[in-house]
């Protein structure tokens, strides 16, 4: 097999309601008829539940499919374990759920060749199907975030981001996060991704910020009704960064 252009990372903790929807299918289906070669790396972080039984199986029958198995802790351990063995010459991690379908990298991949490093997939101010509730929480977290890092970009937590590999091989073992997290119960979301855009930013690679198209299809009941929990995990994060920076942590 050749070299592929393009490696897709999909964290997976507890997926089996979205895998039994056929969102692998989705997205073979879309890969299989780009002219770029391509692999997928799942990335599992310990489900308990039929997850691996079903990604085993649909590994098998497609050989640009392929299983990582992590021990339980987190997303941020299940993306980096993956980035860490992929071999694309751009990285994409991208959320099984496809609440930001697969054929969206199509408008991330254009700005490598304009010579950015980071290519961040963005849902804009709003979240189509967000509650109320939701819709503000996201903009106060924002305008929080913001006000402390990366000002310039709307979205951080869109989880549709694409690297050169290069960048992405520099970028993930800078983020403390790895160093700070203890075990983790549940699917640990947190705020990764503002630390690695942040670090991104003081390196000096250029990063895009994209529109998208996203709808929340995430059917998985682990991850639901944990919102209000998970902000104040994302805040926590959110400032451990800020004083990470302001103690020179990231110089």
């Amino acid at each position: 097999m050749n070299k592929p252009y393009l490696s897709v990372v999909i964290p997976c903790y507890n997926e089996e309601k979205n895998l039994k929807r056929g969102v692998l299918s989705e997205v073979e289906g879309y890969l299989a008829k780009q002219k770029y070669d391509y692999e997928v790396i799942i990335s599992d972080d310990g489900s308990t539940d039929g997850s691996l039984k079903l990604v085993e199986r649909y590994c098998q029958k497609h050989p640009f499919f392929k299983l990582l198995k992590n021990p339980h802790r987190g997303k941020a351990f299940a993306v980096k374990a993956s980035v860490e063995k992929a071999q694309g010459e751009i990285i994409l991690f991208t959320d099984m759920d496809q609440s930001t379908p697969i054929h969206q990298v199509a408008k991330l991949l254009p700005f490598f060749k304009k010579d950015f490093d980071v290519v961040i997939g963005s849902r804009g101010s709003k979240r189509a199907g967000f509650s109320f509730l939701r819709q503000l929480g996201s903009s106060v977290f924002r305008l929080l975030r913001q006000s402390l890092l990366l000002k310039k970009i709307v979205d951080t937590q869109c989880g549709f981001k694409a690297f050169k590999n290069k960048v992405a091989q520099d970028l993930f073992p800078r983020l403390l996060i790895f160093k700070k997290t203890k075990k983790t119960k549940g699917w640990r979301v947190g705020a990764f991704d503002v630390e690695l855009l942040f670090i991104a930013q003081k390196r000096g690679y250029r990063v895009a910020e994209v529109p998208v198209v996203w709808q929340d299809e995430d059917v998985a009941q682990t991850k639901q009704k944990k919102y209000l929990k998970e902000s104040k995990e994302m805040l926590k994060e959110i400032l451990r960064v800020k004083l990470n920076d302001l103690q020179g942590a990231y110089d």
